[in-house]
């Protein structure tokens, strides 16, 4: 039997990832709700601002989920592979915690995805802004 290792985001970069996007949305002035899963879509940590919409909980959470799902950023890069393929375009709405979005991103270390962060309390493109704040607050200092 082969062996295989599963590597999965740790509760401190998860935090320092919701962290680092809850920082940016202050800056941009608003508030988000944030959503960091592990590798396997599990909740790992999140956080809701003061005044974040509420709608955000689960789209912050469906966002993280279809990154880590399918490895691939929300909003897009998903509308980019869907938007000329009616089935495709039209059938992946009928997956459970499916969102086309920006805000949503993969984790990846060593061409394996550890986890995933979702954002939302703004317009997509905000989103995206503070999801890629925290996916910058893991990289190694120079």
């Amino acid at each position: 039997m082969d062996n295989y290792t599963k590597r999965s985001i740790s509760l401190a970069d998860a935090g320092r990832l919701a962290e680092a996007a809850i920082a940016r949305a202050r800056s941009l002035g608003m508030a988000i709700a944030v959503t960091v899963v592990d590798e396997s879509g599990i909740t790992k940590f999140f956080a809701r601002m003061d005044n974040a919409p509420l709608i955000g909980v689960d789209a912050s959470r469906k966002k993280a989920v279809t990154a880590v799902g399918f490895g691939l950023p929300t909003g897009d890069p998903w509308f980019g592979m869907i938007k000329d393929d009616p089935i495709l375009r039209e059938g992946v709405h009928g997956f459970n915690d499916f969102m086309l979005m920006g805000g949503g991103l993969p984790v990846i270390v060593d061409d394996q995805v550890i986890g995933a962060i979702g954002v939302s309390g703004g317009h997509y493109s905000q989103d995206l802004e503070c999801a890629l704040a925290g996916l910058d607050s893991l990289k190694p200092l120079p």
